[in-house]
Formats: structure tokens, sequence, C-alpha cells
């Protein structure tokens, strides 16, 4: 639901705070201002009632912490009154551009780090705050989420039910590697948000000459993980969907994972059309490269390659070395995890801001509005196929 079409059936659960953590620091800022906006423009008769004080602020911002000590121990500190508040706290806890003074020695955070930080936020305002909820768009240790051996931990498990046990009510999370893991916390909220019609809308923002139809173009799972996304995806288009399983060598370990021998195709043929590579991460980044040179090798047109996080792990030279050889023609990701500036330079690189995405959760969730459109956006994913067909310019 969009804020313009939004009326106010139901008082807030109670006065909206905001609070990114110093990892999502400019993320958060961009979601307050969509969040002043809205409801300085928005009209109703009860927001004069004391059921809506503080409704209308200039930032719903609040002054939180999480200094230091020279030994690299930590706290969380919030400077201002947050009784009665609905809490959002952010974080993102990929953003490796954060650090702190160990010992004189400068440390970057690491994910531990982060959540470390989280907690300490949390425990700041547990048993002040009316509602907690936590906005972890990359869900931390997700992919430590299942047991492939015996004796192995479950971190994301553990995550989940130690934010539940400190008093979170809610976890909003972004395209989970398995959202299976909420079955750790049956009776709390989780929610894992696809940002399918966000990629969609930037990719026709920036390419004028598509064909969207299963006659020029196909969407693309790049392993067996990714079928369910690239399904839905696929759907919501009127598009076809081929698929890429790959073959490992079980005998040998490097890196601590089995070595790809290789990637076979399941699907129609991809000569002449463009494909959408869809997935959930680019971490290094070398299977969805490898993806991408097997489609043109076998004929596909254009290669887009769709990813909720781009982590790049291994760097940015790679990614050219495709480009400029021709193998890939776009990447989008979000600008829900750390972007570097070399990275939002790049010619081939579209940032996919959810700021907007995340403001309208946090204000439906606020008034416990229902956020099924939200996580269903085929109504709006045709809008804006409708305006592309027509000619009519995105915005």
């Amino acid at each position: 639901m969009l804020y313009e079409e939004k009326k106010i059936e139901t008082i807030p659960v109670g006065p909206l705070g905001l609070i990114p953590l110093r990892s999502c620091t400019e993320l958060g800022k961009k979601v307050d201002d969509w969040l002043v906006t809205w409801r300085r423009e928005r009209e109703s008769e009860h927001k004069t009632t004391i059921q809506f004080a503080e409704y209308q602020k200039d930032t719903y911002i609040l002054n939180a912490k999480t200094p230091r000590f020279g030994s690299g121990e930590g706290k969380g500190e919030i400077l201002e009154s947050v009784r009665g508040d609905d809490l959002y706290i952010m974080v993102d806890v990929c953003n490796y551009s954060e650090s702190y003074s160990l010992n004189g020695m400068k440390n970057h955070m690491s994910p531990d780090d982060h959540y470390q930080d989280l907690k300490r936020v949390i425990a700041s305002a547990s048993g002040k705050a009316k509602r907690i909820n936590v906005i972890m768009p990359f869900l931390y240790e997700s992919r430590q989420h299942k047991r492939s051996q015996l004796r192995e931990s479950l971190d994301c498990a553990v995550m989940l039910q130690e934010l539940v046990n400190m008093g979170v009510s809610n976890i909003i999370t972004f395209d989970a590697h398995d959202p299976r893991v909420q079955n750790a916390i049956p009776l709390k909220g989780f929610e894992t948000v696809p940002p399918v019609y966000q990629f969609i809308k930037h990719l026709l923002k920036n390419e004028k000459d598509l064909q969207i139809d299963s006659d020029h173009m196909m969407v693309i799972s790049p392993d067996e993980g990714a079928t369910g996304r690239a399904i839905y995806f696929a759907n919501v288009l009127g598009l076809d969907m081929g698929m890429f399983y790959k073959r490992r060598d079980y005998t040998r370990v490097i890196n601590g994972r089995n070595p790809i021998v290789a990637h076979e195709f399941l699907g129609a043929k991809v000569e002449g059309k463009d494909v959408i590579i869809i997935d959930d991460m680019i971490s290094s980044g070398e299977s969805m490269l490898d993806t991408a040179k097997e489609l043109k090798r076998r004929g596909a047109k254009k290669v887009f390659i769709c990813t909720t996080f781009g982590l790049f792990t291994n760097g940015l030279k790679k990614f050219d070395e495709y480009y400029e050889n021709g193998y890939i023609d776009r990447v989008l990701t979000t600008n829900l995890v750390y972007q570097t500036r070399e990275l939002l330079s790049k010619p081939w690189y579209i940032d996919v801001d959810m700021s907007k995405y995340i403001a309208l959760i946090i204000d439906n969730l606020n008034h416990d509005s229902s956020i099924n459109q939200l996580m269903k956006p085929s109504g709006r994913i045709q809008r804006v196929l409708a305006k592309y067909r027509a000619g009519e310019e995105i915005v």
C-alpha cells in the first residue's frame, strides 16, 4: 500500500522511534526522511488526539550510541526517553567499513561485532519501550541455517531465539537464505521480504529496449537453492525459467567447500534471449560469473544479474573483466548492505534503493496494519510493466 493511498484506521502501537546503528546510518536517514514526509502530509481528524501524540516529528531517529573501551569491550546507550515507544532498530551486519580501536590497533567490525552492538542497544531499551522490532536486512549467520554434518552449530537459530528472549517482538529481514529458519521462533513475528518489485522497477528504468515476453526473455536460477525465487520472478513476468545445478567433486575440499566441477543447465534454449539471473547474494561472485559466461556461450543476448545482497568479497576486478568481455551487461544489488564508492561508480552497476520499502513496512507495522500487499507485490509489478510497454517513464 502506497502512503498516498493509506487511510488512518488504527491508532499507532506507540510513538515511533527509529534507531539505525552506525552500520546503517545512511540507510536509516533515508528511511527517516520518507516517514517524516508522509506523516507531515497525511491528513486525519485523529492526529490531534492523545493517541497520536508525537505522530508528526522532524525526525524519528533517536540518539543512541555503541561506544567502545580501549580494550575493545563496548556498551549500548540510548540518550533520550523511549518509554512507551514502538522501536525499530536497524543493523547491517555486513558493514565491514566500520572500525574501532583495540589496544591501539584499528579493528574492522565483523558480523559478530555488529550483532553484539545490536544486543547492547536492545538491552538499553528493554523494560522501557512498549515494543522492540529489529530490521536486519541480511540475516545474521543465515548461511549457517542447517546442519550438514552431525557436530555443527546452528548459529542463525540460536541468534533468533536470543533476540526473542531479550524481548524483541518482530524481526524483519530481506530474502532470507532459507526462510524455514523462522521455525526456531514460531510464536514471534518474522518476515522475510522479497525485493522483486524493486529489481523489476530499477531494471526497467535503466534498460529502455527490453521485450518482456517468453519469446525474448528468460529467468535463470544459478543453482537449485535459488529455484523458488526464480520461479516467482518468472511467473510475475510471464517468462520461462531455466536452472543450473552445480556438479561438485565430493572427494576434495578447497577453502572449506567441495569444488564445482561443472555447471549443468536444465531448461529451454536461451539463444537470442535476454536473461535475468536471480539469487539472494553475490559473495565472491564466482558462481554468478560462471553462470553468466555459460549463458553467453549458449547464445544469450543480454545478461542481467539481480541479487539482494552484493557482498563482493573477492573485489570487483573480475566483474570489470567480464563486463569488458561482454559476459555481463548489468548487475543489480540493493543498498541493504554496505556499498563502496567504487562499486557505485561502475558502469555495469545499478543501485536498487530499498529505503522507501522499509519505510512503508515500518509505517504499516507501527499502525498494526497488514503488510500483505507489500509482501506480495504482483499488482504493482503488473502496473509498472503496463507503463513500460506503453512507453511511459518509470519513476
